[in-house]
């Protein structure tokens, strides 16, 4: 499946995702919160712990690098920003090879290659009108597990994003997750509070297929 240029990815491979990448870079408080969440995301598995992990939209790779500390399993990273994926290959985190340029509706790996695939802070940047198909990409490529972290609105909505329109939308996205493939189970789901983790205000759910 052929990547589509659409305004978001154009957004996110230029000025913007660079500005971006440089302001999201590594901080040790950060990463200590990361590690504590997938700690409790990892244990949440079933005893079964993945042996492959892919993120998609990855930017320079905080979340992989709290799960290498965690993890043993191959780790793969989707970023359409260039400027980003130059900075995770340098950490070491991700074999080179497995650094791959692309977004969310197309993705270059097989059906179920990859045991468990996630998002975090990204489906909340893809228009409506392709969240659908990255999904569906996701779920294609996940052979096990799909862990969502996101931003949380009861209903869907659009948030102007540091001056920019229909560059951020919040819903329920573990209920669209359930919606478009209700076969999942839910094994976990829990909030992190900004106030006391550094991070956003977000809300995550890990799923088995």
């Amino acid at each position: 499946m052929a990547a589509q240029d659409t305004d978001q990815t154009q957004f996110w491979r230029g000025d913007f995702g660079n500005n971006y990448t440089v302001r999201n870079s590594e901080n040790a408080e950060n990463l200590n919160s990361q590690i504590e969440l997938w700690k409790t995301i990892l244990e949440s598995l079933s005893g079964d712990p993945p042996q492959s992990i892919l993120e998609v939209g990855a930017n320079t790779g905080n979340n992989l690098r709290a799960i290498r500390s965690l993890s043993k399993a191959e780790l793969f990273a989707l970023e359409p920003n260039k400027m980003a994926r130059q900075m995770l290959a340098k950490t070491g985190t991700v074999p080179l090879q497995n650094v791959l340029n692309g977004v969310a509706t197309s993705i270059d790996l097989a059906n179920e290659s990859i045991d468990l695939a996630f998002t975090s802070g990204v489906l909340i940047h893809i228009h409506p009108n392709n969240l659908k198909e990255s999904c569906q990409e996701i779920y294609r490529v996940a052979a096990r597990f799909i862990v969502c972290i996101e931003y949380f609105s009861d209903t869907p909505e659009e948030i102007t994003y540091r001056g920019h329109n229909e560059k951020l939308f919040k819903r329920d996205f573990g209920g669209y997750w359930l919606d478009l493939f209700p076969e999942m189970k839910t094994l976990k789901y829990g909030f992190i509070w900004k106030r006391l983790s550094g991070l956003d205000n977000l809300t995550w759910w890990v799923f088995q297929k």
